[in-house]
């Protein structure tokens, strides 16, 4: 198993998740608010990345429902790029379609709500994307 962080980067927030390496599960890790550096938020991110040891940092990708990507897919694949430049391990792209919802469906289900549900819906998608990324290399 490969020790992997999933990211899901948000304009506020960028939602980090850890899946270590003697398990295939995702878990939620950690919500990073946005500084208004990118620079300064890659170091940070970069810091997480270290201090789990990961081999593999995993950023959700949002493509269209039919799978084309506009703006957004394109500002994702910049900005990886970026975070790339300042970490030791691979960055991969994954798809995220449907994590928000997954993890607003999930969250809905164990009952959190309102300003619980907005510190907590950045690291669930996380690990929603991350989670949805060992499953297809199974």
């Amino acid at each position: 198993m490969t020790r992997a962080v999933g990211v899901d980067l948000g304009s506020v927030r960028i939602g980090v998740a850890v899946a270590p390496a003697d398990t295939a599960v995702a878990v939620p890790y950690e919500v990073l608010e946005r500084s208004g550096e990118r620079a300064q938020d890659h170091e940070a991110l970069a810091g997480m990345v270290a201090e789990v040891g990961a081999e593999v940092v995993v950023v959700g990708l949002p493509t269209s429902l039919d799978g084309t990507e506009g703006p957004a897919a394109a500002a994702v694949r910049t900005e990886a790029d970026e975070i790339a430049a300042v970490l030791d391990v691979p960055v991969v792209l994954h798809d995220e379609r449907y994590t928000t919802v997954s993890a607003e469906r999930m969250l809905a289900e164990q009952g959190v709500r309102g300003p619980a549900r907005r510190k907590v819906i950045d690291k669930v998608a996380a690990a929603v994307i991350l989670q949805s990324w060992l499953d297809a290399r199974d």
